[in-house]
C-alpha cells in the first residue's frame, strides 16, 4: 500500500526537514520571529501549490478546495502584523501528473499531523496568535488525513506510479528543507 511505503521511503528526508523546522521554532522569541517562520512555509507552500494545481482536480480529490493551504499561512502572517514580503527563494520538484502531485501533497497534508505539537511549542514561548495554519482541521484532522490517504492509495495503481509518488514526496521534503538551509548559509 502506497501510504505505508511512502512513509518508510521518505523517513530520512522527512526527518531532515523536521530538524530544520524545529531549529527555527526553537529560535522564536516573539511574533516577528514566528512571522518569519511562517514566511518560509508560505513561500514554499504557495509555490508547490501552484505546481500541483493543474493535476489535483475535484474528480481526484473532491475535498481539495476545503483543505488547508497557503491562504491560511498568509492570514496568520498578517494577523501577526507582518507582511508578505522578504520571502525566501524556493525551488520545487518537477510535477507532471496527478500521482506526482499527490506525492507532493502528501508532504503538505502530513504537516497537519505535527501542527498541534508546533502550536504547543509556540504557546510555551508566549506566541498564541497566527496559529490557524498549524491548528489544521481541528477535530476533523484524522478524518481529513484518512480521506487523503484513501485517495493517495487509490491513485497509485502500478509499481511505477508508486515510485513516482514516492520520488515526488522525497523531492518535496528536500526542496522544502532547502528553504531553511539557504537561510543558514545566508546568515553565516
Amino acid at each position: 500500500m502506497l501510504s505505508t511505503n511512502i512513509k518508510e521511503a521518505t523517513k530520512v528526508a522527512h526527518q531532515n526537514l523536521e530538524k530544520q523546522v524545529v531549529l527555527k521554532l526553537k529560535s522564536i522569541r516573539n511574533n516577528a520571529d514566528y512571522a518569519d517562520l511562517l514566511k518560509h512555509f508560505y513561500a514554499y507552500f504557495s509555490h508547490i501549490e501552484e505546481t500541483i494545481k493543474p493535476y489535483i482536480t475535484e474528480s481526484i480529490l473532491p475535498d481539495y478546495a476545503e483543505r488547508r493551504n497557503s491562504a491560511y499561512i498568509k492570514a496568520d502572517i498578517l494577523e501577526l502584523g507582518s507582511e508578505i514580503s522578504d520571502l525566501p527563494d524556493t525551488t520545487v520538484p518537477k510535477i507532471e501528473n496527478a500521482v506526482q502531485a499527490l506525492g507532493a501533497l502528501y508532504v503538505l497534508e502530513g504537516s497537519i499531523m505535527g501542527g498541534s505539537i508546533i502550536v504547543k511549542m509556540l504557546e510555551k514561548g508566549g506566541v498564541n496568535q497566527g496559529i490557524s495554519f498549524f491548528s489544521g482541521y481541528g477535530e476533523a484532522t484524522g478524518k481529513m488525513w484518512g480521506n487523503f490517504i484513501a485517495v493517495l492509495n487509490a491513485q497509485a495503481r502500478t509499481e511505477e506510479e508508486e515510485k513516482q509518488a514516492i520520488n515526488a514526496a522525497n523531492q518535496t521534503f528536500e526542496h522544502f528543507a532547502q528553504v531553511f538551509e539557504k537561510e543558514k548559509i545566508n546568515t553565516v
